[in-house]
């Protein structure tokens, strides 16, 4: 991890990351296709689940941030009782508050899909899958805490493994509990739930067959004010991003909402397959982070600078070409999720507004990782809240009733757009502080 060349060892990393991001996009799709065929609103319930969902995996990207940042540190200074213990920590953190969701989730299950924007149409189908999801909350917050840990620890493989498995018998399982066995769109919810179990038993397994930081009650401690300070440097930003990403998705929802049903099921389409190019900058950045661990701990700044910027440029580059294939076939690709002429032009054109300026959003991602992993807290918490909120949140309340519902349309690559000019100065700030710690160093 600090002394293989960094081009190679962040592509090695990246790799099963980007793969596993990749079957996990493509089961997103298939999923809204398989649901889609329930109808519009049904359709539209699967936009309103992913405020939901965005609430359960904020838990769990911020104490697998968090503890996977300090286990990659106290690993690079050779410090493994320490990351033992981050891992345990992490685990129980992470079972304990998803048990929590699941319980006030689905007591307060009607507020929440109302708030997350679902019509009245909507709603029954909302409540039933939202429901199900909230019940596996305690599995999906173990399940991205221990992927993240793995993965920090520089195990991408297993990681991969891991998340692929639940994946790919999740497009399985969905159309036989939807069709096969009638459970219409509480099978898709129910399929989600039994396959996220299977993979936090598999990273159960995993964790302890690496073998770098097993999982066992002897490492478990109570933590001191210290570890979740370090716990909370390194997660919050996550957490805020996961948040932030479900107010987005509130925002959006909300501001189409006047437009129907056919206007939220457009916009969650959309989503699904801009997925995919998040997904793949993400498995990009994924593949960065544990380097940025290891060598910060070792104090080896040339190998983060040139990670970086590697980084940066391959996430452009691979994320380009994906929106040069969904600018170019739209029309088909949104086809294959809809025939209800209503929700088609609102889609298509969406869908290629953001193929042009999601490019532009790696920067800003791969900058964040950078500030996240070496600690500067706040700097990646408002970055990451930037597309997600800070910024989205006055677009999409000036846009809309400017344009109707091409404000909405257009509110998500405006905020993209923004959020690239705001990453420029951090980025270059960041990389100042770096060369200051080394000199100091």
């Amino acid at each position: 991890m600090t002394e293989a060349p960094v081009e190679r060892l962040v592509l090695t990393l990246a790799g099963p990351a980007i793969l596993a991001n990749l079957v996990t996009a493509i089961y997103n799709i298939c999923d809204t296709y398989f649901v889609s065929q329930l109808g519009t609103s049904a359709e539209g319930a699967v936009g309103i689940s992913f405020v939901a969902m965005t609430l359960i995996q904020s838990v769990g990207f911020g104490l697998g941030q968090g503890t996977g940042n300090a286990i990659s540190r106290a690993l690079g200074r050779q410090d493994r009782e320490l990351a033992c213990v981050y891992t345990n920590v992490g685990l129980a953190g992470s079972l304990i508050a998803g048990i929590l969701i699941a319980v006030l989730g689905n007591i307060f299950i009607v507020p929440i899909c109302l708030l997350s924007g679902s019509t009245a149409t909507i709603l029954p189908y909302a409540r039933v899958f939202v429901g199900i999801i909230m019940m596996g909350a305690p599995f999906m917050c173990s399940t991205l805490m221990l992927n993240f840990q793995l993965r920090m620890e520089g195990e991408a493989f297993y990681s991969m493994l891991a998340i692929m498995s639940g994946a790919v018998f999740n497009t399985v399982l969905t159309p036989i509990l939807i069709y096969v066995v009638g459970m219409g769109i509480a099978g898709s919810a129910t399929s989600t739930v039994i396959c996220e179990g299977m993979s936090f038993f598999f990273l159960c397994y995993l964790m302890n067959r690496v073998d770098i930081t097993p999982l066992s009650p002897s490492w478990l401690r109570r933590p001191d004010r210290a570890m979740v300070g370090e716990i909370f440097n390194g997660g919050f930003p996550s957490l805020v991003r996961q948040v932030m990403l479900g107010m987005a998705t509130t925002l959006l929802n909300l501001a189409a909402r006047p437009f129907g049903d056919a206007a939220i099921a457009a916009m969650a389409i959309v989503q699904r397959v801009s997925s995919l190019g998040n997904y793949m900058q993400i498995g990009i950045g994924q593949g960065f982070q544990p380097t940025i661990g290891y060598n910060y701990g070792a104090k080896k700044y040339d190998r983060i600078r040139a990670g970086y910027h590697f980084s940066k440029r391959t996430a452009f580059v691979v994320v380009a070409a994906i929106g040069v294939c969904t600018f170019a076939f739209a029309e088909p690709i949104v086809r294959i999720f809809s025939d209800d002429p209503e929700v088609i032009p609102i889609a298509v054109l969406a869908l290629r507004i953001e193929s042009v300026t999601l490019p532009f959003t790696g920067s800003a991602m791969i900058t964040n990782f950078l500030l996240q992993t070496t600690g500067r807290m706040w700097r990646a918490t408002i970055l990451g809240a930037c597309r997600l909120g800070l910024v989205l949140g006055p677009v999409v309340v000036v846009l809309p009733p400017l344009l109707g519902l091409m404000g909405v349309q257009l509110a998500q690559p405006v905020t993209d757009l923004i959020t690239f000019g705001i990453s420029l100065p951090m980025e270059h700030g960041i990389l100042h502080e770096l060369a200051e710690e080394e000199r100091a160093a």
